[in-house]
């Protein structure tokens, strides 16, 4: 006998378990996740010295693990790479210097919603957490794109894919952490 996300344990709920009609909700959750981080990415800022543009992506990507859980949070984002690798015209033209930041995206949501199922968005501290391990998942798997892609050193992908993104990311991955609440509100609803 299988029980329903309801009768689960409170702290492993996700926002997502309490909607209705899983096949259904589920494939509407990954696309609008997808969606989400296409949208996100609208909002970009060069950086000097750095040929990866500073993007809302990693707040998106970390808020709508911590929502979704694993399985929702790592389809949506991989329907979001697996389309724009198709031929989709919605990653930013880089010369193929943001690949390892968009698989860094699909690696932080598995980590993120993984963290959130078992319970650590359950207090500001075990999501920040989680969403530090996420971002830390992004800006390791950029560094190695920018290595492979680009040619570049470990000290030089460190330098222009790493360091000039830790204060705007800590900023946003802040920023999603301070969001949470609102989708636990609603869990206790």
């Amino acid at each position: 006998m299988t029980s329903s996300p309801l009768s689960a344990d409170r702290s492993a709920l996700v926002l997502a378990d309490l909607l209705p009609g899983a096949r259904v909700r589920d494939a509407i959750l990954v696309g609008i996740y997808a969606l989400a981080i296409v949208a996100s990415a609208q909002i970009a800022f060069p950086i000097p010295g750095s040929p990866v543009p500073v993007t809302g992506q990693t707040f998106v990507v970390l808020l709508g693990a911590a929502t979704l859980g694993t399985t929702r949070a790592a389809l949506g984002g991989s329907l979001f790479l697996g389309l724009g690798l198709a031929g989709v015209p919605w990653f930013a033209v880089t010369g193929g210097a943001t690949v390892g930041y968009l698989v860094g995206f699909v690696a932080a949501a598995a980590i993120v919603g993984w963290c959130a199922r078992q319970g650590w968005v359950a207090t500001w501290r075990g999501a920040a957490a989680a969403m530090v391990l996420g971002n830390v998942a992004i800006l390791a798997l950029g560094m190695v794109g920018l290595m492979l892609v680009l040619g570049m050193s470990l000290p030089a992908a460190f330098m222009a894919g790493v360091v000039p993104f830790v204060i705007g990311d800590a900023a946003k991955l802040a920023a999603a952490t301070a969001l949470l609440p609102v989708t636990q509100r609603l869990l206790e609803r």
